[in-house]
């Protein structure tokens, strides 16, 4: 229990920018909590197992919050969820049952690329320009599955994925993101449960208070801070120019990354 306050402070910063910004924030809770669960301890072979299983709780929370702000503005196409759940949420159980199965040097390299992917195209914001439409049902099943598996092998809420595959299809951006936000809770939800089912299964010993591949406690402190700080950084985003913010938060990322990738070496 004594690690509570930095889990509030990962939290807090967690909170801040997905208000902010309107993004996740697994792509820095990740590597953060990698970091802590190292300071604890934890069996070094699933590290970042249970940092990738408590990221996907903790996005159930905030998904739900976000949801419902774009659902309020009518920003959320309903049809599209309906037609990418399917798919997303078997994706997003093979992923987490992949991320299971794989050694953690292996996972910890897609991560870190994953990371630089998404710093690099939030530095550059890389927007597709609508060229296509939207594909029939089979079409966004097959998509639904590819980006459940990709969002749960690196614990994001998929809004990295959805949202330049429905501005591709000329959706509005507004409500491509919205959009995003209402797919990131089945995302979060069949993550979850692949992370608890996949820990519950491997045999090797994993934290007291850990359900499979899910650290309650980490969970607990991240979201009570993130839901106390994200108001705050939705009404920052309203007061000042985030441009400056968001080359932060990229350059947050980067040196993640960096961190990551210099202990995997």
């Amino acid at each position: 229990m004594e690690w509570w306050p930095a889990y509030l402070a990962l939290g807090a910063v967690v909170g801040f920018f997905a208000g902010l910004l309107g993004i996740g924030g697994g792509l820095i809770m990740v590597p953060v909590l990698t970091f802590i669960f190292s300071a604890q301890h934890f069996p070094a072979d699933r590290i970042l197992h249970l940092a990738l299983g408590s990221t996907m709780a903790t996005i159930i929370f905030t998904s739900v919050f976000s949801l419902r702000t774009h659902h309020t503005h009518g920003a959320v196409n309903w049809q599209v969820v309906q037609y990418l759940t399917p798919g997303i949420v078997i994706g997003t159980l093979g992923g987490a049952t992949l991320a299971g199965a794989l050694p953690s040097q292996l996972l910890s390299i897609i991560f870190v690329l994953f990371i630089f992917f998404a710093a690099t195209r939030m530095l550059l914001k890389a927007i597709p320009k609508p060229s296509r439409q939207l594909p029939g049902k089979s079409g966004m099943f097959m998509i639904g599955n590819l980006i459940g598996a990709i969002s749960s092998l690196v614990a994001i809420g998929g809004g990295l994925l959805t949202v330049p595959f429905l501005s591709a299809c000329n959706v509005r951006l507004q409500q491509a993101i919205g959009t995003a936000a209402a797919v990131g809770f089945p995302i979060a939800v069949a993550g979850t449960i692949g992370y608890i089912a996949n820990g519950i299964i491997q045999p090797q010993t994993l934290p007291q208070y850990s359900l499979g591949y899910v650290y309650l406690p980490a969970v607990g402190w991240v979201v009570l801070a993130s839901v106390l700080t994200a108001p705050l950084g939705a009404k920052t985003t309203h007061v000042i120019q985030t441009d400056m913010l968001k080359k932060i938060f990229v350059a947050i990322l980067y040196l993640l990354g960096i961190k990551m990738l210099i202990s995997l070496l």
